[in-house]
């Protein structure tokens, strides 16, 4: 299949990445062109183009309000969509907007699959994430030898707008556990311990989590792992995933604690810093306080 390539940002550039390292080429378009050259991608002149040169195209978008302008615009996906075409949505999106993009282009005569993504920039880069898909199972196969480019798992999780439910359930997790073990990592360095000894407590203890297994050790070094997900895009996740459990029905007790954290973190300057930058802005606030001391030049 020719494989198109639309957003080769941060996380969209480390999968086109995989893809063209497996010796298959790629017809990129970004917003901007250093990141298709940066990606090893062709580039194409417009979305139009992109979509008539691909078979199967994937897109790697901010959120659904770009999702929508890329699809749905003039000389957008869907204006150019033909039978057979195969749409991936890589983005963390809205499962609302995702069901309704479907159903357009399935008007069309394409396929479409809502596949969100985790394991970020590092899993990214070794061709090592997490998909969880939503569409039909016979779409998934097509793409799935393409998908295993740059996936390690691949979770086949119900109809269109499943896979984008479950990216959003998982990030508030995601964003609850690490809100939460920075405001706790914060406190341990104010309260004077170790902080090397607090991360093996925790991780022989009942608070272990994925922040302070694989973040944190280094972190508490000055290691931000620069590449993931912004304060503001774990705030815009985070949001989304109030406004599903909203629309289920589910009373949603314990967003506050991460909308005020990354949106304090934004609020504070750190809106395009890697949200693991949110222990910052809390300490920030706790009197100037930081997990790590950065060495002078020349000590």
């Amino acid at each position: 299949m020719r494989i198109g390539f639309a957003g080769l940002g941060n996380m969209g550039g480390r999968m086109a990445s995989c893809v063209v390292r497996a010796e298959q080429e790629v017809l990129g378009f970004d917003v901007r062109p250093e990141n298709v050259t940066a990606a090893s991608a062709k580039p194409a002149g417009s979305i139009g183009e992109l979509t008539d040169g691909s078979d199967i195209l994937l897109l790697s978008l901010p959120d659904s309000t770009v999702v929508e302008a890329v699809v749905l615009g003039d000389d957008g996906v869907l204006a150019h969509a033909r039978p057979g075409l195969l749409v991936v949505d890589l983005s963390t999106a809205s499962p609302d907007s995702t069901v309704r993009i479907n159903g357009l282009l399935a008007g069309r005569g394409a396929a479409y699959l809502d596949a969100g993504i985790s394991g970020g920039a590092a899993a990214a880069e070794k061709g090592a994430l997490t998909l969880m898909v939503g569409g039909d199972t016979d779409a998934l196969e097509q793409a799935r030898p393409v998908l295993d480019l740059f996936s390690a798992n691949i979770f086949h999780c119900g109809p269109t707008g499943a896979g984008h439910t479950v990216k959003l359930l998982n990030n508030f997790l995601n964003a609850t556990a690490l809100s939460a073990t920075a405001e706790v990592m914060v406190a341990g360095k104010k309260a004077g311990i170790d902080l090397e000894t607090l991360l093996a407590v925790l991780n022989a203890s009942s608070g272990v989590n994925f922040a302070t297994l694989n973040r944190f050790p280094k972190i508490i070094h000055g290691d931000y792992l620069k590449g993931g997900l912004t304060n503001s895009l774990m705030l815009k996740d985070v949001n989304l995933y109030v406004e599903l459990a909203a629309r289920l029905g589910v009373a949603s007790l314990n967003a506050a604690g991460p909308v005020a954290s990354f949106g304090m973190a934004r609020a504070l300057g750190y809106a395009d810093e890697i949200s693991n930058t949110v222990v910052d802005a809390i300490g920030d606030l706790s009197g100037g306080v930081r997990l790590h001391t950065r060495e002078e030049p020349g000590a």
